[in-house]
């Protein structure tokens, strides 16, 4: 059984995992990530901004648990953690459900003629 505290640490996290994916940059270290690790560098060549400025959307994707940094010699090695992924796309799954749930009930009750005509 899943606790308050549990419950709350839970969408803290998921919270941290959707402000990271909301950012069109960090999306597509995500993406890339996706293809196989690669170094901080070469994440960054796409973008038209500093190493640095990389560097501090990786951490956040870090600290939201979507990426792992690992130091290899000079460089810093970046992979993806798939488990945060999948906990995000299991919370939109159970919306999903609800929602398909809820049009398709709306759909039987407007073929069942229930639905108010409109008068003239």
């Amino acid at each position: 059984m899943t606790t308050a505290t549990e419950t709350l640490q839970g969408d803290e996290e998921l919270s941290l995992v959707f402000s990271a994916l909301g950012n069109p940059t960090r999306r597509s270290i995500v993406r890339r990530l996706a293809l196989g690790p690669a170094t901080v560098s070469v994440l960054a060549e796409p973008f038209r901004m500093t190493l640095p400025a990389v560097s501090k959307h990786i951490s956040l994707l870090e600290r939201a648990g979507l990426v792992h940094l690992e130091r290899r010699g000079r460089s810093r090695l970046c992979t993806l953690r798939a488990e945060a992924i999948v906990e995000a796309e299991s919370w939109l799954e159970s919306c999903r459900v609800y929602w398909t749930d809820t049009l398709d009930s709306l759909a039987r009750h407007l073929e069942d003629g229930d639905a108010p005509q409109g008068g003239s």
